[in-house]
């Protein structure tokens, strides 16, 4: 069996032996773009080649950003068109690629690699740890009402003990659904009044609907603002949004954008949704800060004529639900892994993202996949993290795919070791490793490749 990477005149074959590997047809091209495929980058593609020159299978790269804890930057190739052809299945074909992929990878300096697994038993073995998290959350409009909320009321609201002169005590007036429901109305009517934002504070932004294809670089501009800020969030290169490559809202299919802007009229937020059934499902929401988000969702929740609003791709702990005045009024589902992590280079990418508490932790690390076993001794001090091999006696043993978990701050040390998966080597080791792996905010992607 040959490997090879491919060229221009390979992305037919190629295209056509991935689908081939799903079951699936390809769709017919448009000029312009607009598959998922359009994005693909010839040069960091792979085919896998019988003796006799049959392509069996194929895997590719992506390149992106990856935005780490302290929002630092990094390279971060993404690992897609993964398939092996039916009859070739079981038999090497993807453990080779992987092993290509991974030696290419290395030999470009790469410190890491990321992936959406289609099944979540497969890229474990390869030393991929599922690092960020997603769920949606289904909300029957009847019940959408937002609760009061409590943190402007101990910042405003009268001293300990006095009433509001109603003989009520704060946010129990008579009139308190009215006063507290979402945008000022009440909970069976939740798309009256203006937006607030967390906290209470008034929202002074405005939203603007537009249809997608008028506002494809207000939706480009105010993703990467985000991203650049966001652990876990992966770029979308320009090309991705000119070519539409991708899911909604990058994608061809017929979206509404929500625009939320500021006070001086500069976008900071979309949701991208449509309406089906009676259902409103937004597909992604992006905002720059949390009332943002919270004026978006509001108005998703307030829209007339639907019985349901469906977020989607929402962090599984994700303060929407908290804002219900009702919490079993939403329901979690969907509750999945999204980005994998897979690190290359331990120094440098232990070195590369920030950190928010000093300490030292030994780890030993070993990759069976690479035949590697190595220790590591990690010192932060000031934000800033050293890594250097040791000969110490380790705190914690773990695979390479649990360090990928724990890398961004979304998965904590110490469910591994309750999960029998990282060995801890002293009664304290495991709370040290929260604390140290810690980030200033849950990892979060939405990005789909």
């Amino acid at each position: 069996m040959e490997i090879r990477p491919t060229t221009d005149k390979d992305l037919d074959v190629f295209v056509d032996t991935v689908h081939a590997a799903f079951g699936h047809f390809p769709e017919t091209p448009v000029e312009g773009g607009g598959l998922w495929w359009s994005a693909l980058e010839t040069d960091r593609c792979l085919l896998a080649l019988t003796a006799d020159g049959r392509p069996v299978g194929t895997a590719a790269t992506h390149s992106f950003e990856l935005t780490l804890p302290g929002e630092t930057l990094v390279p971060a190739p993404g690992v897609t068109a993964v398939g092996v052809l039916p009859s070739h299945r079981r038999q090497g074909v993807l453990t080779a690629m992987m092993r290509y992929q991974l030696a290419e990878l290395r030999a470009r300096g790469e410190l890491l690699s990321v992936l959406l697994a289609s099944e979540a038993s497969i890229y474990g073995r390869f030393g991929y740890g599922p690092a960020t998290y997603t769920a949606q959350l289904k909300v029957p409009r009847h019940e959408a009402a937002l609760a009061a909320p409590r943190a402007r009321e101990l910042a405003d609201g009268p001293t300990p003990g006095s009433g509001d002169g109603s003989g009520n005590g704060p946010g129990h007036g008579s009139d308190d659904a009215s006063r507290h429901g979402p945008g000022s109305g009440s909970a069976s009517d939740p798309a009256s009044g203006s937006a607030n934002g967390p906290g209470g504070g008034p929202d002074n932004g405005s939203v603007e609907v537009l249809r997608r294809s008028e506002c494809g670089g207000i939706l480009e501009e105010v993703y990467d603002r985000y991203r650049r800020a966001q652990p876990g969030a992966l770029s979308r290169p320009h090309r991705w949004w000119a070519l539409r490559a991708g899911q909604p809202p990058i994608s061809r299919e017929p979206r509404y954008i929500a625009v939320h802007r500021d006070a001086d009229g500069l976008p900071d937020g979309y949701a991208s949704y449509s309406i089906e059934s009676g259902t409103l499902t937004v597909d992604e929401t992006i905002a720059t800060d949390d009332a943002v988000f919270t004026a978006l969702a509001r108005f998703a929740l307030a829209h007339d004529l639907v019985s349901q609003v469906v977020f989607k791709h929402l962090q599984p702990e994700h303060p929407l639900r908290r804002q219900l005045a009702d919490f079993r009024a939403g329901q979690v589902s969907g509750d999945m892994d999204w980005l994998w992590v897979r690190l290359l280079d331990v120094p440098r990418a232990l070195t590369a993202r920030g950190w928010f508490t000093d300490g030292e932790l030994v780890l030993d690390v070993h990759d069976p996949f690479l035949g590697e076993r190595d220790r590591y001794l990690l010192t932060v001090r000031n934000g800033k993290a050293d890594c250097a091999p040791t000969d110490r006696k380790p705190d914690l043993s773990l695979d390479i795919r649990d360090l990928g978990s724990v890398y961004l701050g979304g998965t904590a040390p110490s469910t591994l070791v309750r999960a029998g998966h990282i060995l801890a080597h002293h009664p304290d080791a495991a709370t040290l490793a929260d604390t140290l792996f810690r980030a200033e905010r849950s990892p979060h992607c939405l990005h789909w490749f």
